[in-house]
């Protein structure tokens, strides 16, 4: 026998084992009911009667949407909508009699209406969350044949059947619509007596909840806690108990618990709970996606009856004094801004757990350690993929950009609920999101006590995007601006909206692109977003940079970071000559842009540099006599550059990351960066090497950790590189490659610039000499040829092997997501500062002012939404502040109204002595006034000439619109305002 035939008798065998002892064991059974479904795009006569013929139904594995072809080949606006029916015939496992039966949906677009055997047992509309359906009293027995039909409709303007209201989140910008049942679905079997689903929607019930307390995060101590709805369908009340097993990372047991028993009335319904002290506890961090399986067994006269697998961690989290804390250390938030969707191309959101592994982990490898997941909840697979990765969540609930009233509200307060109760046993999650704007303190209220209802000791801060000054909401944070605060924590929903094409390095590389190049987008050029790789990653740098000044450490208040828009180029709302977002620092197939790197240098650390990284934007294959500047992200102090081993000098910094080179002579060979610490020692370097002229196609597969499947939704990513003799890639080729597929498999391709973006193409070219196709398996086990031909180059050729993925009856016992590992590789939360402390904070006790004196204090209460004006009066443009106390002042922190758009002429004085005069520039939140240290108590601010006005960032909205500060300018020009936010007062720390 050869080995490949083993492993596939070896399989089999496992399933038949599997599948016995599912049906026979006395506990929950769990299948995966993605196999073996058939779909019909329309609205055909009796599709949901179980003698209706589907013979002719296209045959697919979900999660699939029926319009899965169109991702990124079409506009978000043009995806196509409409009816859907999906329809399954399964059989119950052997042993399933007198047994409940539930089927869990993790979500389907836009609306469902589900039919089991001909009657219809459930609607579904809100297009997010997952629904629950109890199938047990119209199923057929052992062995006979159960027909589930599903009715989706995925109508833009969907209206609620008995409200008659549209959705607020089903918007043509940002919810891409891959229509049908997207989402994993899995059936449930279970006893009489059993623990219920975390299924609110049609169920109405709450599951299983685990939680800590009591944390010793040195000593490795917690309280472990486990609440179970239990519900009893029996005639007669039952005595039963919880037993806990706890079993670490590797499947070992390390705890085992019970609670108190209870006796549980006919039809009746109780929570049952047991907790235990645990010690040598690994503590769920960044980047450290420690796992532990809580077992939640339910005892009856002395046998288990339900057992209910919880797959969840454990850490401790605060939300005080302006900052974030995760296992006792203070964490600034660095990471992205991600479309729920996460979608790929020609497959949409519809992807195999690994490859959501694989997208999320790069996030970690960044050096990113959240994602804020933007508008609606993320699918249960993201948010299991996170907790695997160690990847931080901001999960919403619903919402588009606005706050809303009557039912409108009720859906969103509904569909908070609901993601409460189905995620709040994955650790990954830290805040909630009650808005993508901000909302009144009353709906602040109700979904805090939502929260407090559903999962009050899960550790998680609800709040909203702005709402700076709630006194409700237990975090905040504006788009694109910088926040601080003393109390809250703050930080960027969104920041830094430029876009632009991988295919882009710079305008001395072929296509050669230059900065701004492309269509005007509705009337305004293409100047400000539509950039190339160069301008692209040291935009992000300076971006990134205005937040890094403010972070913690420096001062009473701080930000606490922000959220890059977006991770992955997206299938959204977009500027410029493609049809979709390129904002992202990967591209739609995940392969990264320079920014990627630039994030992965400025990141690396809970807040200050805990690694000292450099990156050279760009390649080093130019044209001779090419000169350009040439720009170094590091993390040193300083950074000399070498070309060939010759020394250019010192790099000019700009900024605390990014260094430049100016006028560099490009010379085939090597270019190296070196990177020096204060104390001139070489901490760092990066070199890039030229490659010699294109040779040869080079095929690189990635398949899931757990094997590439045959169950006809696996995929497997393969890369295709240009490279040279020697192997290395070729970063300026352009090839066109084409492709042959062999064997048991569907070709997707990938994605490049070009007609209908080469969606479906067994035709692309490479693009900076790489680019990546996906192929999916079918639900035929073989072996699959990969060849890869381009004109003048070697050929590539690539064998694949499919691994049988055996169902019986239409279901499976292995899960999409088992044999996955987590990624612990950046280690447990170190016990070590993240930050030290360089500037103090020097507060004042009093102040008055040229006018409105009453209303100075506004100007130094931790409020951003409030300030002090002089009302438009130059000559009562001042405001004298007294401190605490006499201090060696270095610095003046201060936020100004319009601070985008406005140079505010002022003079400082510290005594009486000049120490600052000159015009503040426009940034996106807080101006640092330096001076030479001078003791003092009383500082003056005065306004010394007329302000001026102009838009230095020229931010224009995705919808067009400009931004609300330029409009509020344009209508009021008040060149005589001095308008003063916040102001701060700095002594250097020692």
């Amino acid at each position: 026998m050869s080995l490949r035939s083993f492993f596939v008798s070896l399989i089999v065998m496992t399933f038949l084992l599997q599948s016995k002892a599912t049906a026979n064991n006395p506990h929950r059974g769990a299948y995966n009911f993605n196999s073996d479904w058939k779909v019909y795009v329309g609205d055909p006569e009796g599709a949901a009667h179980t003698s209706f013929n589907d013979q002719q139904w296209e045959v697919v594995t979900l999660p699939h949407a029926w319009n899965e072809d169109e991702a990124f080949k079409l506009d978000i606006k043009d995806l196509s909508t409409g009816i859907a029916w999906y329809r399954k015939t399964f059989v119950l496992p052997e042993g399933s009699d007198d047994k409940n039966v539930f089927v869990e949906f993790e979500g389907l677009r836009q609306a469902g209406e589900f039919y089991v055997n001909g009657t219809l047992v459930g609607l579904h509309e809100n297009g997010v969350m997952a629904v629950g359906l109890n199938l047990t009293s119209l199923l057929k027995p052992y062995p006979q044949e159960n027909v589930i039909a599903v009715r989706t409709d995925n109508d833009w303007n969907y209206r609620e059947r008995f409200f008659n209201q549209r959705y607020q989140w089903a918007d043509r910008n940002f919810n891409a619509n891959y229509g049908g049942l997207t989402k994993n679905v899995f059936l449930h079997i279970t006893n009489k007596v059993y623990q219920t689903l975390p299924l609110y929607s049609n169920l109405g019930t709450t599951g299983v909840y685990v939680y800590a307390s009591d944390f010793d995060i040195p000593a490795k101590k917690a309280t472990v806690h486990v609440e179970s709805e239990v519900r009893n369908e029996t005639d007669r009340a039952r005595v039963v108990n919880l037993d806990v097993v706890v079993e670490d990372l590797d499947g070992k047991e390390v705890q085992r618990f019970k609670g108190s028993p209870r006796m549980i009335s006919p039809d009746g319904l109780s929570v049952l709970t047991a907790s235990a002290d645990m010690d040598n506890l690994e503590f769920w961090s960044w980047g450290y996606g420690y796992l532990y399986k809580v077992r939640a067994r339910l005892e009856m006269d002395g046998a288990i009856v339900d057992e209910v697998p919880i797959r969840t961690g454990f850490r401790k989290t605060e939300y005080k004094d302006g900052m974030i804390y995760l296992n006792g250390r203070v964490i600034m938030l660095k990471g992205y801004a991600q479309r729920t969707s996460n979608e790929w191309p020609a497959m949409g959101m519809s992807v195999p757990a690994w490859l959501s592994d694989y997208s999320n982990q790069l996030m970690i490898e960044s050096n990113g350690n959240f994602v804020r997941w933007m508008h609606i909840t993320p699918w249960k697979q993201d948010v299991e993929s996170s907790d695997r990765v160690g990847l931080i969540q901001v999960m919403p609930a619903g919402d588009a950009e606005h706050d809303v009233t009557g039912r409108r509200w009720d859906q969103r307060v509904e569909l908070m609920r609901d993601a409460i109760i189905y995620n709040r046993n994955n650790p990954s999650i830290l805040f909630y999101e009650g808005g993508n704007k901000g909302i009144r303190e009353s709906h602040m209220l109700e979904l805090l006590a939502v929260r407090d209802k559903y999962d009050p000791h899960g550790g998680r801060a609800m709040g909203s995007r702005e709402m700076l000054a709630s006194k409700t909401a237990e975090w905040g944070g504006e788009m694109l601006y910088i926040n601080k605060s003393a109390r809250k924590p703050l930080f960027a929903n969104e920041y830094s909206r430029d876009e632009g094409l991988r295919k882009y390095w710079d305008e001395f590389t072929p296509p050669y692109h230059k900065d701004g190049d492309g269509p005007l987008y509705k009337g305004d050029d293409a100047s400000v977003y539509n950039r190339n790789q160069d301008s692209h990653a040291i935009e992000n740098v300076i971006r990134w940079n205005e937040y890094w000044r403010e972070r913690p450490g420096t001062g009473k208040r701080v930000n606490s970071g922000g959220a890059n828009i977006i991770f992955s180029d997206t299938n959204t709302h977009h500027r410029g000559e493609e049809n979709y977002r390129r904002s992202g620092e990967v591209d739609p197939m995940r392969i990264p842009k320079d920014g990627f790197w630039a994030h992965q240098v400025m990141w690396a650390g809970w807040v200050e540099l805990e690694d000292t990284l450099t990156h050279i934007l760009g390649h080093w294959n130019y044209k001779k006599g090419t000169v350009k500047d040439i720009y170094v992200v590091s993390g040193a102090e300083e950074v000399e550059l070498f070309v060939n081993g010759q020394l250019l000098g010192k790099g000019r910094q700009s900024h605390r990351f990014l260094f430049t080179f100016e006028d560099v002579c490009f010379a085939e060979g090597e270019i190296k960066a070196v990177g020096y610490n204060q104390e001139g020692l070489k901490v760092t370097e990066a070199v890039r090497q030229s490659a010699g002229k294109p040779h040869a196609l080079q095929l690189t597969p990635m398949v899931s950790p757990a094997g590439f499947r045959a169950d006809g939704a696996d995929v497997a990513l393969v890369q295709v590189e240009v490279v040279d003799a020697k192997g290395r890639r070729c970063p300026t080729a352009l090839n066109m490659v084409n492709f042959e597929l062999q064997g048991p498999a569907e070709w997707l391709g990938g994605i490049a610039q070009g007609p209908d973006n080469y969606i479906l193409s067994k035709q692309l070219p490479v693009e900076g000499g790489v680019n990546r196709v996906l192929v999916r398996s079918t639900t035929e086990a073989g072996t699959i040829q990969l060849t890869a031909k381009a004109r003048g180059l070697e050929t590539a050729k690539l064998e694949l092997t499919t691994l049988p993925f055996v169902t019986q009856n239409g279901l499976s016992t292995v899960l999409p997501a088992d044999g996955l590992p987590s990624f612990i590789g950046k280690g447990p939360t170190p016990m070590t500062p993240s930050y030290r402390k360089t500037r103090i904070a020097v507060q004042p006790v009093a102040a008055d002012a040229g006018i409105n004196s009453e209303d100075v204090k506004q100007s130094f209460d931790d409020n951003e939404e409030t300030s002090w004006t002089n009302d438009n009066h130059l000559d009562k443009g001042w405001v004298r502040y007294q401190l605490e106390r006499e201090a060696e002042l270095s610095q003046i922190n201060i936020k100004l109204s319009g601070h985008r758009t406005r140079s505010y002429p002022i003079r400082v004085t510290v005594e009486g002595r000049e120490v600052f005069k000159g015009s503040t520039p426009r940034n996106l939140g807080y101006v640092s006034i330096d001076f030479e240290t001078i003791r003092g108590k009383e500082v003056m601010v005065q306004l010394i000439g007329a302000t001026s006005y102009e838009d230095e960032y020229g931010i224009v909205e995705i919808t067009g619109q400009k931004d609300e500060a330029v409009l509020a300018d344009q209508e009021e020009n008040r060149e005589g305002s001095l308008n003063i936010v916040e102001i701060e007062f700095y002594e250097k720390a020692e």
